[in-house]
């Protein structure tokens, strides 16, 4: 098979659409997995600030457990 069938079978319908629905597929899944992980590292970055807030005094234990609570998403205002 050369370059040029190949070429000339994915530009038909029958190749094209399916490839283009996995791909969006892929694409679809990759970017709530990307998101999904900023979330955690975010979430994670939050906890160990308010830890250091607890540490230097700043800030009492029951208050940061308030803070972390409020976060939680389950909780609603």
């Amino acid at each position: 098979m050369s370059d040029e069938e190949l070429f000339r079978m994915i530009l038909r319908d029958e190749v094209l659409i399916p490839c283009l629905i996995a791909g969006g597929i892929v694409l679809v899944v990759a970017m709530k997995t990307i998101g999904s992980v900023i979330r955690g590292v975010s979430r994670e970055r939050t906890r160990r600030e308010i830890a250091a807030f607890i540490a230097e005094g700043s800030m009492t234990p029951e208050q940061g457990e308030r803070l972390l609570k409020a976060g939680d998403r389950g909780s609603s205002c």
